[in-house]
Parts: structure tokens; C-alpha cells; sequence
């Protein structure tokens, strides 16, 4: 018998067979949020209703075995970025997608992580999207094999073989003719399950969608608050998640530090709100502790790119995700409490030049 917190959804086998998930899912009665959160993992299968399982399963036209499967490991990617390692890790193999309006950084951070993979053994691949787009060409200077149609892509990647690792990068209108989920299918035929996928909405009409890419396993969900602030990266740790923080796949120690971090930053937010409308002389005391660790939190998060050097005139910096999770658990015992908040902006860890 199956664990129930070693089971998850066959993400793959939903994607090919309902390309287009969020209309399906409205027309049975399902809520594509639902949907979305147990696709990464955010909602357990263990915690979801009987009634939406077979639902899914009727929808991909499949038995509860097939739609359901053991949780085997799924391999995270550390891309040495803190808070997409942290709170949405990238799965290795996976289909991750990016939520953001335009000139939320999106493309910056595909950018940086395509920089920092071509440094590694990942061949890196981007299908050009159609039109001009701010950041594009950042984005390109940083990609190994450009691609114009999905067919040339198809090839390149056939002929790379499946023994190479391989990051690639779509639009989103591929996805609407259900063209990548075709492309998925058709290397999976051929014995190729090494590729990473990533998927952008450059015209940012993603945003207004529950499901807009279909099943994912990962989704990094950008903020305008935190891009209002200058906070980069800009992306929302508490809506963006990964099918690697399902209980059987994320270490321990990981999980513990993640799930304090974001109830602190939560009520950080909440009381953020308060700050801005009556001040900070409104927080209640036994709360002002939490605000100020929390805000510590959020600065740490910020991160200085390896290709945004010429204009920040700050060094990249790469930081392990095991540092991450000792310098996040300093910071909530607090370590830093007699720190400015300035002094941990866009720093790497916390043993960095700039806080000794």
C-alpha cells in the first residue's frame, strides 16, 4: 500500500492529456487554483477531496493509479539564488512556470539563470518568441541554441540526446496551441526526459489566469510590491511554490526553516500594511520583534545578478542553499537583530565583507 505523504499527481500524463486544463477544469466543477496547487505539490494528494481526484482522472481519461504515483525523489536544481531555492525550488526535468506583468524582472532572472547554467553542464535552449520585448536581448546573449519554430526545436533537442541536461525556454502562446505539451510528449517517445522547462507570458496577461500554463511543477509568482520596493528578485515567496517541497522529497531541516520563514514573513506583511496606513508606532509591542525580523527577512532575500553588474555596479553573488537556510534561521533567532536593514540588502550570505 502507498504512503499517503509519498503520493503525488502524474503531472506529466496531465499535461499531455489536458492540454488545456483551466477551461476543463471549470466545466466539471473544479477550481483551477485546486488544481494548481496539487500539481506543485502546495495542497497534498493525501489532503485533497476524493471527488476532485476523480474528476482529474476522468478528465485525462485514466484509472486513480495511473493519475496518481508514488512520490518518487524528485531532483532539485540549486540555482545559488536564495529565494527561489528556498520557498520554490526548480525541479530538475520539470515544467516550471513564471507569473509576472511586464517589467517585473521575469526575463532578468532568466537571464541570470541561464548565465549561471551555461557555467555549468546544462545546454540551454530558448524558442524565440515573436515580437520585441525589453530584456529579450539579455536573455539571448546568455542562450546557447536559439529556436524559431517548435519543429527546429524538436530536432536540436532529439539530436543533443537524452544523456545531456537541457534547460528551455517558451512562450506562452505555444502552450495555448497545446504545441509544447506535443513537444514534451514527443521527446518523452523518444527516451528524452532531461529537460527542464520554463514558460513566460511576455505580454502579462498571465497574471489574470488560475491555471495559465497548465499542470506545473514549479511556479514563480513575481510581485509588485516587492518591484515598487526594489526588491530583487521580485518574486512572491508566499504564492510561489514547487512540487520539491512535497513532505517526501524536501530535507527536513529545509522544510522546518521554509515553513517558519514564511509565517514570518506573512505577518510581516500584515502588519507592513498597518505601518504604511497609521505607522509603526500602531504595532502592538509582542509584535514589533516579528515586524523587524521579518523586514530583515525580506532584505536578505534581495540578491545582486552576475548580469546586471554594469548597471547595479554591485557583485553577483551565488549563495549555497545551505547557507541560505543557516544565514534564514540566524536571522529569525535573531542574530541580526542589532543590524540596519540596509546592511543585508543584496548581500550574499551573511558572512559576506559588508557585515563583518
Amino acid at each position: 500500500m502507498k504512503k499517503v505523504d509519498d503520493l503525488r499527481l502524474n503531472v506529466s500524463l496531465l499535461r499531455r492529456k489536458v492540454p488545456n486544463l483551466t477551461s476543463a477544469a471549470r466545466q466539471v466543477g473544479l477550481r483551477p487554483a485546486t488544481v494548481s496547487n496539487l500539481c506543485t505539490g502546495k495542497i497534498s494528494v493525501g489532503r485533497a477531496e476524493v471527488r476532485t481526484l476523480v474528476a482529474l482522472a476522468s478528465l485525462a481519461d485514466c484509472s486513480l493509479d495511473d493519475l496518481i504515483i508514488r512520490g518518487e525523489k524528485i531532483e532539485m536544481i540549486e540555482t545559488k539564488i536564495k529565494t527561489l531555492d528556498l520557498f520554490a525550488p526548480l525541479a530538475k526535468g520539470g515544467t516550471v512556470g513564471l507569473v509576472a506583468r511586464t517589467g517585473m524582472g521575469q526575463l532578468v532572472v532568466l537571464a541570470e539563470l541561464f548565465y549561471r547554467f551555461k557555467k555549468e553542464v546544462y545546454k540551454t535552449i530558448l524558442l524565440m518568441p515573436e515580437g520585441e520585448h525589453q530584456g529579450l536581448n539579455d536573455l539571448v546573449e546568455n542562450v546557447e541554441i536559439i529556436t524559431n519554430t517548435i519543429d527546429d526545436t524538436y530536432e536540436r533537442i532529439a539530436n543533443i540526446g537524452g544523456d545531456q541536461d537541457i534547460m528551455f525556454i517558451a512562450d506562452r502562446s505555444h502552450v495555448i496551441t497545446g504545441r509544447i505539451q506535443q513537444l514534451q510528449e514527443n521527446l518523452q517517445g523518444v527516451g528524452i526526459h532531461s529537460v527542464t522547462t520554463f514558460l513566460v507570458d511576455l505580454t502579462g496577461e498571465v497574471v489574470d489566469e488560475d491555471l495559465p500554463y497548465g499542470p506545473l511543477e514549479t511556479l514563480w509568482q513575481f510581485d509588485a510590491d516587492l518591484v515598487a520596493r526594489h526588491r530583487y528578485p521580485a518574486v512572491n515567496p508566499l504564492s510561489s511554490t514547487s512540487s520539491v517541497l512535497e513532505g517526501a522529497h524536501l530535507d527536513q531541516e529545509h522544510f522546518t526553516i521554509q515553513q517558519k520563514a514564511l509565517k514570518i514573513l506573512r505577518r510581516y506583511r500584515e502588519l507592513r500594511s498597518l505601518v504604511n496606513v497609521s505607522g509603526i508606532e500602531r504595532i502592538p509591542t509582542s509584535a514589533l520583534q516579528t515586524y523587524r525580523r521579518g523586514e530583515k527577512l525580506e532584505a536578505y532575500l534581495t540578491q545582486a545578478f552576475y548580469i546586471a553588474e554594469p548597471f547595479t555596479k554591485k557583485l553577483g553573488q551565488a549563495v549555497s542553499l545551505q547557507d541560505t537556510l543557516n544565514d534564514v534561521k540566524e536571522i529569525m533567532n535573531g542574530a541580526v537583530d542589532s543590524k540596519d536593514v540596509s546592511e543585508l540588502e543584496f548581500i550574499g550570505n551573511l558572512q559576506s565583507d559588508h557585515l563583518e
